[in-house]
């Protein structure tokens, strides 16, 4: 048995791995975390990819730097509707799309509230994350083949994995906003050349429904609900969040 172990989705890295298999695994971690795409020499995370071959670091840390890195918030979180850079996390960390509207609501909240490290390392820390990749194991994308994977969850990670030539940055909107908040199927459409994204997920309406405490009394509580454009939705949430507002969902307005 050789010192790596790769089948149709793993690259697993093993005490005895070495260093041509390290570099097998750094090729992989940045195909994965960073959406396919072309990583030119002077963008490589050069410290971490020699604590990676040193073995001072795990696959796991090295994925965590990998999304931590400026080339990843530059990509990602910076140029992308929030949907857009959450639906992407759950791919990139967690091989599979988002589930349910819950999910996302939760992660747009924490990267409103408690900042975009602290949402990168929401995935990598989670117990799924632990339970599907461990260590040493670089994240990929878990196929429909697992037990228990719905259709709809077939679906909607094809929406968002389109084969090899795809490369995630070059799309900048949700492409699953309509089936998450509706808790619908994406229908499989054949790809398309254009890639450059529309951004008629950002023009959508959403309904925020936030709960506060009463004035006259802290046992009693209030609800409000927000209705706002998807670009507009940032600024809104850091808005209630001014206000200490609990958020309690999310749900687009069809």
């Amino acid at each position: 048995m050789g010192s790596i172990v790769i089948n149709s989705a793993a690259v697993e890295l093993w005490p005895t791995s070495s260093l041509e298999d390290v570099q097998v695994a750094i090729r992989a971690v940045y195909k994965q975390v960073l959406g396919n795409p072309h990583v030119m020499e002077s963008e490589r995370l050069v410290a971490a990819e020699s604590k990676l071959c040193d073995r001072s670091l795990s696959v796991r840390e090295f994925v965590r730097a990998v999304g931590k890195s400026e080339f990843y918030r530059s990509r990602y979180f910076e140029p992308c509707a929030p949907y857009r850079f959450v639906e992407l996390n759950f791919m990139h960390f967690l091989g599979r799309p988002p589930q349910s509207q819950a999910e996302i609501s939760e992660h747009i909240v924490r990267c409103i509230e408690e900042g975009y490290e602290a949402e990168i390392d929401s995935y990598i820390d989670s117990d799924e994350y632990q339970t599907a990749f461990g260590e040493n194991t670089v994240p990929y994308r878990r196929s429909n083949t697992q037990a228990g994977q719905s259709q709809v969850t077939f679906n909607r990670m094809y929406t968002l994995d389109r084969g090899p030539s795809q490369i995630d940055s070059a799309i900048k909107s949700s492409q699953l906003v309509y089936a998450v908040a509706t808790n619908s199927s994406n229908k499989i459409a054949p790809p398309s050349t254009n890639l450059g994204g529309s951004g008629e997920a950002n023009k959508k309406m959403f309904k925020i429904l936030v709960q506060g405490s009463k004035f006259d009394s802290p046992r009693r509580f209030s609800t409000t609900t927000y209705l706002v454009a998807g670009d507009n939705m940032t600024s809104q949430i850091q808005r209630i969040n001014r206000t200490s507002g609990k958020i309690v969902s999310i749900t687009e307005v069809v």
